[in-house]
């Protein structure tokens, strides 16, 4: 039996590699992977060559140290099974379906306390969507939005689609979001978004803007579509003391702002936002575990996998990326099935 891995060979390049099996060490188990995804934010930045020089590929997970340089294995959304284990790990292990920052593989050796066992009522296809929901959840969290205000979301790839989720469960006066594709803009709508613009509808000025140099009409807006573009309208429909929450990675991609107007006396706060870290005014309060568990609870409430828009097999990797890049709009979520 042989090991097979996606490794990222040049910008638009994606190989899959076979190797020797690998066998746990004493310490470590043999997880089987049955789906891991793509992520159309950070991971196609890999695949297009677009991220910064002289950035760590993520220091915060074993399984993805180094910097980034071709040849290069990414990706950090797996969901599978443990089949074996080392010496000195319990035998409460084997069997256990469980999910793992780690690249696309059919199977990988761990530490167990790297992996996150799966609950019984959590199937494998929303246990896949972890990493987002943290993320969302991380989003909901720095941008802190209060009840009575205006929210706009940029962006309802599966991350926007998520905080818009969430952010419907709140009492606000109006949740709204941006979305160039139609596919997902229906999505939006499901989610809970009252209304979800196409950028270029100039109603979104029109609802949302002021008059030029007096800002919008948003309390808090997020920008999670990956387009630095995006930016500048999302500062523009910020009110006085607004904050514009920024959960988008732009890579080597550059954002051209104009901060010389309302943005510099209207008190707009511009606001990072990232997933390795918790805010620092939270973590007497909030811990990497609080966050997760409660993304876990999230998504028992979402339910998720409807967001799978296509499958493929690890060995068509070649025509799943080609499909994110060149056509976006017809996906939102899309995943290796190692079933396949």
């Amino acid at each position: 039996m042989k090991q097979h891995c996606l490794e990222f060979s040049a910008p638009g390049r994606v190989a899959v590699r076979e190797r020797p099996l690998p066998e746990p060490a004493v310490d470590e188990v043999l997880v089987q992977t049955r789906y891991s995804a793509i992520s159309a934010g950070t991971e196609m930045l890999v695949y297009r060559g677009q991220w910064p020089r002289g950035v760590t590929v993520d220091a915060t997970i074993t399984a993805l140290a180094g910097d980034f340089a071709y040849p290069l294995s990414y990706g950090y959304c797996a969901v599978g099974r443990v089949m074996a284990k080392g010496a000195a790990v319990s035998q409460e292990w084997i069997g256990q379906r469980v999910f793992a920052f780690q690249p696309h593989q059919d199977f990988f050796c761990a530490e167990p306390a790297s992996l996150h066992p799966i609950a019984e009522d959590v199937d494998d296809e929303t246990a896949l969507f972890l990493p987002s929901m943290e993320t969302a959840v991380n989003l909901l969290l720095d941008g802190a939005p209060r009840i009575g205000e205006k929210v706009i979301v940029f962006g309802q790839g599966v991350i926007g689609l998520f905080t818009t989720a969430l952010l419907a469960r709140f009492p606000l006066a109006a949740l709204f979001s941006v979305e160039a594709h139609q596919l997902r803009r229906e999505a939006s709508l499901r989610m809970g978004a009252g209304e979800c613009f196409d950028p270029a509808n100039p109603a979104l000025a029109t609802r949302l803007g002021g008059k030029p140099g007096e800002g919008g009409e948003a309390d808090l807006v997020y920008e999670l579509s990956g387009n630095p573009a995006a930016l500048a309208a999302a500062l523009s429909l910020a009110r006085f003391s607004g904050r514009v929450v920024v959960g988008s990675w732009y890579g080597a991609k550059k954002a051209d702002l104009d901060l010389g107007g309302f943005f510099h006396r209207g008190r707009v706060a511009l606001i990072s936002s990232q997933v390795s870290s918790i805010s620092p005014e939270l973590t007497g309060r909030w811990s990497n575990r609080r966050r997760l568990d409660l993304a876990w609870q999230m998504l028992r409430r979402i339910w998720p996998a409807e967001c799978i828009t296509h499958r493929f097999a690890l060995a068509d990797a070649a025509s799943a990326y080609a499909l994110i890049d060149r056509n976006p709009g017809e996906t939102i979520q899309v995943v290796f099935d190692y079933g396949r």
